[in-house]
């Protein structure tokens, strides 16, 4: 298996981000992350022809959030890394170790948001610090969302959003690359992240 078949995903990607909400609002309105109706999704160049994508699940975390103060809100948010899946075990396995995610050393990504914006209606622009294998920088994520809230057939209260970001691997000290014949590459350096999240009231 070539090796530049074996990155993925970053992210956010995860989390993301994110994982992925939102400044500061009053305790009581409190959100936990359901990580059974979580996932971040990425995408990379292949070869410079192809597309490769995948999933991190496991994302958890917490935010606050007031549907009447939106800009206010903060979110706290981790992903695990071991949940990588790009639908081939070898590629997965490869991507886990030290060439890509390391995960042995460094299990978790995270996010912490820093400034939330309103970007339009039912839209928010959300720059944060994102964490990959120990190397934090800067992100702007651009959410779908909140939703209006509804209630799960358990009463509880959730809310759902959905946000997309793009990251450069190298920024975060994922650097392994070849070099093709024609002078391309065979991983691109750009990764494309996209998150959608449930969030549950008051957990």
């Amino acid at each position: 298996m070539n090796k530049g078949t074996v990155f993925a995903g970053v992210a956010f990607w995860i989390a993301a981000g994110a994982g992925m909400c939102f400044g500061q609002a009053p305790a009581t309105d409190t959100w936990r992350i359901d990580p059974n109706h979580s996932a971040a999704f990425f995408s990379v160049r292949h070869l410079m022809i192809s597309t490769v994508r995948g999933e991190f699940n496991g994302i958890t975390g917490s935010a606050h959030y007031d549907p009447q103060h939106a800009t206010a809100a903060s979110v706290d948010a981790s992903i695990d890394c071991r949940t990588l899946n790009t639908g081939t075990a070898k590629r997965d396995e490869q991507m886990k170790g030290p060439d890509f995610f390391d995960t042995k050393k460094y299990p978790m990504m995270k996010f912490k948001s820093k400034k939330v914006e309103s970007a339009g209606r039912d839209k928010l622009r959300v720059t944060g610090d994102l964490t990959i294998n120990a190397t934090t920088r800067q992100v702007v994520l651009d959410v779908d969302g909140p939703s209006a809230v509804v209630k799960d057939a358990q009463g509880r209260q959730k809310i759902g959003l959905s946000a997309a970001t793009k990251i450069n691997r190298k920024d975060f000290g994922i650097v392994w690359n070849e070099v093709l014949d024609n002078g391309g590459v065979a991983v691109a350096d750009e990764v494309s992240i996209t998150m959608d999240i449930e969030l549950i009231r008051g957990q």
